[in-house]
């Protein structure tokens, strides 16, 4: 836990206080997840199946916020390895930067 908020404290300092905070988690009512378990099965269960559709959604959101710049500019973002706490589903935190262009 140290070692994150180390590595927190250094982002700032290289890139100046974030824009917007996003925590971003697996839902285990997404479709995909509903349609891949076998009858009977919970979500809790395939642990293997919401780590695989999270990292898709997840790639999908950071490509809308990179490459569709649905945030505007960004010139850093830095993200956090996602997390499972105990009978929960994964889910990561992403801080985003501007652009800051300088004008002159």
């Amino acid at each position: 836990m140290h070692e994150r908020t180390q590595d927190a404290m250094t982002y700032v300092k290289n890139y100046g206080r974030q824009d917007l905070f996003i925590t971003f988690a697996c839902n285990p009512n997404w479709t995909e997840i509903q349609q891949a378990l076998f009858v009977g099965q919970k979500p809790q269960d395939r642990h293997d199946l919401l780590a695989r559709v999270f990292d898709q959604n997840q790639k999908t959101l950071m490509n809308l916020v990179m490459k569709a710049k649905i945030f505007g500019e960004v010139s850093h973002v830095y993200n956090r390895v996602a997390e499972a706490r105990t009978s929960t589903c994964p889910h990561s935190h992403l801080l985003k930067d501007s652009l800051h262009v300088q004008s002159g």
